[in-house]
């Protein structure tokens, strides 16, 4: 579902923006009230026999909001009105599971890059006129944009570990949700009986290091996140802490869901295509986990550059080649083995798609 509507959302969002984001001045703080949609509607200020005006001092203090934040305000809505709807439709759609998305929205210069997921696409092309066309790809992803040979990450990974702090507060602040079973400190390791009453080093969702802590009862419960690295869990359960979907989603043989801890809110980055010059290669490139398990961004840059120096700056198919080697670089040789890369280690058996975008023309090659 979210491969076919996120985009709508996404556009539905922004078209309500379009006139003020032409207008060069500051967005509006509040918006003039349609009058025909609600003919009853009394504004706070004429209820309460104020003057909305700069005379009243506690009103002449406002808060900076720029054309930028409104479009990530708009990206970020739309993914929740999208998980809203899979909520809504589980049942009629025969929807189970979730997703991972990441949404690149090219807008009056700039790509905004959300990312809710456990990678580093989904793209949205578009001149403030019109609406976007989309190219939508749903699923574990990760994006880097290639500058002059520099590499810039666009996405990052959301993991037990990356947001172990976020995860701990609100299991701090609604110890329900974690069913009894589950504490929100983090120990280096499952804490066992024998070591009540010893000191362990811990920490909890306002530290970065660790300290030790004398062992108490609720501590042998399970660890809120366990684990490190690629095989980090939370609540035992799932590797991922954004994400659309999976409201049916619980803790093997019990009752605790895991959607509240599973935010629908991406991450949302901004690169300003107009602070610099582009040449025909510099490009963005988006894959799924299929080309990121196996390839990490300096590989992935040095197939970009090798590619795109073998065709001529203004060979269009220069940009589905990188595509299509990545891919096959990524699958690796199928051997008695399986399938290998260069390196003999095991390729990818994952769906891999990648696209690469061309940041600039033949026109601005130097």
């Amino acid at each position: 579902m979210a491969s076919e509507r996120l985009h709508l959302h996404i556009c539905e969002q922004l078209r309500d923006l379009v006139e003020i984001l032409q207008d060069p001045s500051p967005p509006p703080i509040c918006l003039p009230h349609d009058a025909s949609a609600d003919p009853d509607h009394v504004s706070c200020a004429e209820d309460h026999g104020e003057v909305p005006n700069d005379a009243v001092p506690r009103f002449h203090l406002e808060k900076a909001v720029s054309h930028e934040s409104l479009v990530i305000g708009a990206i970020e809505n739309a993914f929740k009105h999208m998980d809203d709807q899979i909520e809504r439709e589980r049942g009629s759609q025969h929807l189970a599971g979730g997703c991972c998305a990441l949404a690149a929205i090219y807008l009056m210069g700039k790509f905004y890059v959300a990312n809710a997921g456990d990678s580093r696409h989904l793209l949205l092309d578009q001149a403030v006129q019109a609406l976007p066309d989309l190219a939508l790809n749903i699923s574990k992803n990760g994006a880097i944009i290639i500058r002059n040979g520099e590499i810039i990450p666009m996405s990052r990974e959301f993991t037990p570990e990356t947001e172990r702090q976020r995860l701990q507060f609100l299991a701090l602040l609604k110890p329900e949700l974690l069913g009894k079973e589950f504490t929100h400190l983090e120990f280096p390791r499952r804490v066992q009986p024998k070591e009540l009453g010893k000191k362990m080093l811990y920490r909890d969702q306002n530290m970065n290091g660790w300290a030790y802590k004398k062992i108490e009862e609720a501590d042998l419960k399970f660890p809120l996140i366990f684990g490190e690295g690629k095989k980090a869990r939370m609540m035992a359960t799932i590797g991922v802490t954004r994400g659309l979907g999976d409201h049916d989603l619980k803790v093997f043989s019990s009752n605790i869901h895991i959607k509240p801890f599973l935010s629908c809110f991406p991450e949302v980055r901004v690169y300003d295509l107009t602070q610099y010059e582009h040449c025909p290669d510099d490009v963005l490139v988006l894959g799924t986990d299929g080309l990121w398990d196996v390839t990490n961004d300096q590989e992935v840059a040095g197939v970009v550059m090798e590619v795109l120096t073998s065709y001529e700056p203004n060979d269009p198919c220069r940009y589905t080649m990188v595509a299509q080697e990545l891919v096959v670089r990524s699958r690796g040789v199928l051997k008695e083995r399986g399938w290998r890369l260069a390196n003999d280690k095991l390729g990818s058996g994952d769906d891999i798609s990648v696209f690469v975008i061309p940041l600039g023309g033949p026109g601005n090659y130097t």
